[in-house]
This record gives structure tokens, C-alpha cells and sequence, in this order.
């Protein structure tokens, strides 16, 4: 007999590559793997880096089944109402993201009547882009559509803050997990003058930033470089390259587009440093990840990140606008881990151990719980 069946409705999901895809899978496997649930995936059938193929309507990603939904509109706010046929069977459904899925679910909820959760995953505040509509929209449409929800599940604690003035009745927090085991002590065996930034190319990442960092880095006369890995998106590879061309350190930087896991665990192994200046995470999850592989953080100043630096033994905040600054105290950072034969590696490993998938994924449970008394 199988558990209570849990839909996830996500906007993108594999073979797209991010943190919310990769926050969706791995909850549905430790659902079903650990916890006795019956979780399945309803998402979009095609990308939006790719919208002119159409994937197939089902699939299975590992033994997590997916259906794939036709779509029309805009990538921000993509339209897909046949969703209703395929929550027909829920005892739950788990929104991801605060998009077209989270508001129609919740218009249409006297038609369906499916138990409602949502995950928050930053909201739609990533960018400036349309700014003061967004503000709007969340004061009116999202503060609406968060009446019709059992649970509202914060992401981090600065969602929380970000949704309490509009739904604190029925808010929880639940920080995702993170696959601890994927990247698992990658990095350097040695310290080394190497940085690794990876994930989405998007512009609130402020991956060219890098590059002033990188030119104060060799403005010491140290040999200091710079891997940048992920998926193109808003920011392309180009875009880096022109960027490490203008501030002359082209030939020390290395740009990967589109690495699989084996290729993007290789380059990991080439770092000693993880460095984001994202201006906004909801989370933060590449950050732990680099944790876990025993990378020092080199971070944004952003609440996120703060966070996770108050917790782990060593690290670095980053102003984009002072690269010489950070420069300056990374090269003491490393100085100090090449005279210290015992160096933080093994402890920035076990800081990660508490955001593993496992722990995350009962937490929710427990939210699953109070959305749905004796049921789950």
C-alpha cells in the first residue's frame, strides 16, 4: 500500500538544472525513498532555454514520476490551467514558486479541492524587472492567493520576513535541503589560489564582478584564478569572457557552460574558494554545496548569506564594490591556511551536515501535517 500522494507542481523541472529543480527532486526522493510518501512531479513540457522543444508528457526521473504540462505566455508568468486534470488524485498538493501554478491552484480551489501547500523559493524578487508592478501584484493577487493555502512554507528566513506582513496566519519555515553527498569533500585536498563560482548565469548573480576581484587578486603578484561554471541564462559565457577581457584577466579565467555533475565535480577539485556576489538568493543552496566539498565560502553580504557565514569556521564577505578589500583579506585567508597544517577543510565539510536533504525533507513532513491533521 502505497503512502498519501503528494503532486508537486513546478514550473521547471529536469532535464532543467537549477536550484528549484534540483530542491524538487530531491524532496520527492527522500519522500518516497525514507518517508513513505507517494510523491509525483506536474510541470512545464518545455524549457524556457529551450521553449522550441517539446518534452515528452510523462517521464521518470529516477523513481520519481512526471508529467509534462502544454503552456502559452510569457516565461515569467507561463499559463498552463490543464494542471487541473492532473491533481485529481492528490491528498496534497506542493506548490514551488509564487507564479501562474500558486495563484490559479488557489483561485480554483472551491473546483478542485485539494489540500494546498506552497514553498516560497524567494518569490518573484530575484530581479528589478517591472519592480513596482511586483510590489503591487504581491500586496493584491499574492496576499489573495495566500488565504487559499494551508501552509505557506518559507524557504529561508528572509522569505519569511518578506511574506509575514501578508500571510503570517498560516506561515511556517522550512529552509530546503541541500544534496550534501553530491560534491562531498571535492575540493583541494591542498589550499590552492583557485575560485570556483557556479550555477544559473542570471544578472542579479553579478558574476562579471568577479573580475575586478580577480585583477586585485594578481594585482599582489600571486598567480590567483577563477573558474566560472553553469548554465547560460540571462548572462552568457560571452558576456564573462568580454568582462574578463576588460579588466585583464582573461587568461586566468576559465568559463564551463552546460558542465554535467562529473565535469562541474572535476573543476571543484581544481578550487580552494567558493565566491558569489549574488545580489539575491533565496536560500543560498550552491553555498552549501561548496560547503560540503570543503570549499571556503567567499560571499555576498546579502541576510542569506550572512547567515550561513555566522556558521561555518571560516569565511569571507565580498563587496563588489571593494574588490581590493576582499582581495586583501583572502590572500590573508590563504597565508594563513598554507602555514597551518591543520586546516579548516574537514570542519567546513561537517557545517553542511545539518542542511542535508533528510533532515529537510521530515521538516516539511511536519509542515504536511499541520496542513492535512491525520493525514500525513
Amino acid at each position: 500500500m502505497t503512502g498519501p500522494r503528494i503532486v508537486h507542481v513546478v514550473r521547471q523541472f529536469s532535464p532543467s538544472v537549477g536550484g528549484l529543480e534540483d530542491c524538487v527532486l530531491n524532496l520527492a526522493r527522500v519522500q518516497k525513498a525514507e518517508l513513505g510518501l507517494d510523491p509525483r512531479v506536474v510541470t512545464l513540457n518545455r524549457l524556457f532555454r529551450a521553449p522550441d522543444v517539446v518534452l515528452p508528457a510523462t517521464d521518470r526521473i529516477g523513481d520519481v514520476p512526471v508529467t509534462r504540462l502544454p503552456w502559452t505566455g510569457s516565461s515569467r508568468y507561463p499559463l498552463a490551467p490543464s494542471v487541473l486534470d492532473e491533481i485529481g488524485d492528490a491528498d496534497l498538493v506542493h506548490v514551488h514558486g509564487i507564479d501562474f501554478f500558486f495563484d490559479f491552484l488557489a483561485a480554483t480551489r472551491a473546483i478542485h479541492g485539494r489540500r494546498l501547500v506552497a514553498s516560497t523559493h524567494g518569490g518573484f524578487f530575484h530581479t528589478e524587472f517591472a519592480s513596482g508592478l511586483k510590489r503591487v501584484w504581491f500586496q493584491t493577487v499574492t496576499r489573495l492567493s495566500c488565504r487559499a493555502y494551508d501552509r505557506i512554507i518559507a524557504c529561508s528566513e528572509q522569505d519569511a520576513q518578506t511574506f509575514a506582513p501578508i500571510t503570517a496566519r498560516n506561515l511556517v519555515t522550512v529552509e530546503n535541503g541541500v544534496d550534501i553527498a553530491k560534491f562531498a569533500g571535492a575540493a583541494s585536498p591542498v589550499p590552492v589560489r583557485t575560485l570556483i563560482a557556479y550555477g544559473r548565469f542570471a544578472r542579479h548573480k553579478r558574476l562579471a564582478t568577479l573580475m575586478p576581484l580577480l585583477r586585485a587578486l594578481r594585482d599582489g603578484g600571486e598567480d590567483w584564478r577563477l573558474i566560472v561554471a553553469g548554465v547560460e541564462g540571462e548572462v552568457l559565457g560571452t558576456d564573462l569572457a568580454a568582462a574578463a577581457r576588460a579588466h585583464g584577466v582573461e587568461d586566468a579565467t576559465r568559463i564551463v557552460t552546460g558542465p554535467t555533475g562529473a565535469e562541474l565535480q572535476a573543476l571543484i577539485g581544481e578550487a580552494s574558494y567558493f565566491v558569489s556576489p549574488s545580489a539575491y538568493e533565496g536560500f543560498g543552496l550552491a553555498a552549501v554545496e561548496a560547503l560540503s566539498a570543503g570549499l571556503v565560502p567567499v560571499l555576498s553580504g546579502i541576510a542569506p548569506f550572512r547567515r550561513l557565514l555566522a556558521q561555518v569556521p571560516t569565511g569571507l564577505e565580498f563587496d563588489p564594490d571593494a574588490p581590493d578589500r576582499t582581495a586583501d583579506a583572502l590572500r590573508a585567508l590563504h597565508r594563513q591556511r598554507l602555514a597551518d597544517p591543520a586546516d579548516v577543510r574537514p570542519a567546513l565539510i561537517a557545517a553542511a551536515r545539518p542542511f542535508d536533504w533528510r533532515t529537510a525533507a521530515k521538516r516539511y513532513s511536519e509542515a504536511y501535517g499541520l496542513a492535512v491533521p491525520g493525514n500525513i
